[in-house]
């Protein structure tokens, strides 16, 4: 065996014991800081636990299956649109344009990297790329959202005063969203700037723990960096120009937004 291969952890009670003593700090650390999200540690955990013995299972059986593959990252693509929905705050009839959003992002960054033989195309390929690009695209559009929501909120004399000048409303709410997009990419951007200095990320790890040799492990890694970078970016400008159009608005602020 591979000594990378066999530097995976294994399924025992060895695993079983550390995990129920990192959510146990988890936990505790939540309690002594009054962080309020206690519970939220152990529900995540459990839920963690479940789903991913559950997919491990189901993956299992997808990755001879082309169309399994590509039905599975429409399972994703549909879980992700609701998380982030859900987070948002946005009615359910809205969803869809958070999911204009995430595949605006997500489906360049894939085209490119299976289309182009790049990423094998797949079960093996289209999984783990699909997961990676899809789940970091949905987290950019809930950072970008809240954040813009929030600043909606706060700075409502702003987009006041702009559509006192005679501003269109969408041009109005855009003026005060812009500056708010930057803090949205921020994590993605530290990450990509930072990575084998500060961090070894997932696919430079899974690469090697899959066998790869290190030059592979980097040439993964910055295939997913840097096409997250784009992924996220797009998602970003196309969910602000969402909400400035009153096509994606939180709840709290229909009575206000648009006028």
């Amino acid at each position: 065996m591979h000594p990378l291969v066999a530097a995976a952890p294994q399924p025992d009670w060895r695993l079983a014991v550390v995990l129920v003593a990192l959510v146990a700090i988890a936990a505790l650390a939540s309690a002594v800081g009054r962080l309020g999200v206690g519970r939220d540690h152990l529900t995540a955990a459990a839920r963690a636990v479940v789903q991913l013995a559950a997919v491990s299972a189901v993956i299992g059986a997808l990755l001879s299956s082309l169309w399994g593959a590509l039905a599975f990252a429409m399972v994703m693509y549909v879980v992700a649109t609701a998380t982030a929905s859900r987070r948002l705050g946005a009615p359910t009839h809205q969803a869809g344009w958070v999911a204009l959003a995430i595949a605006a992002g997500a489906l360049p960054v894939l085209v490119l990297s299976l289309g182009s033989g790049v990423i094998p195309f797949n079960g093996a390929g289209i999984i783990p790329v699909a997961g990676i690009v899809i789940g970091n695209t949905m987290t950019a559009a809930t950072l970008t959202g809240r954040r813009a929501a929030d600043e909606l909120l706060a700075q409502h004399g702003a987009y006041e005063a702009a559509l006192a000048l005679g501003l269109p409303s969408s041009e109005a709410a855009y003026l005060v969203l812009e500056p708010s997009a930057r803090e949205a990419l921020t994590p993605g951007l530290d990450q990509t700037r930072t990575v084998g200095l500060v961090t070894l990320p997932g696919a430079f790890v899974g690469v090697l723990l899959g066998g790869g040799t290190p030059l592979e492990a980097g040439s993964a890694q910055v295939l997913v960096l840097i096409g997250l970078l784009a992924a996220q970016a797009i998602t970003c400008a196309v969910l602000l120009r969402l909400v400035a159009s009153a096509r994606v608005v939180r709840r709290d602020l229909a009575a206000v937004f648009p006028r």
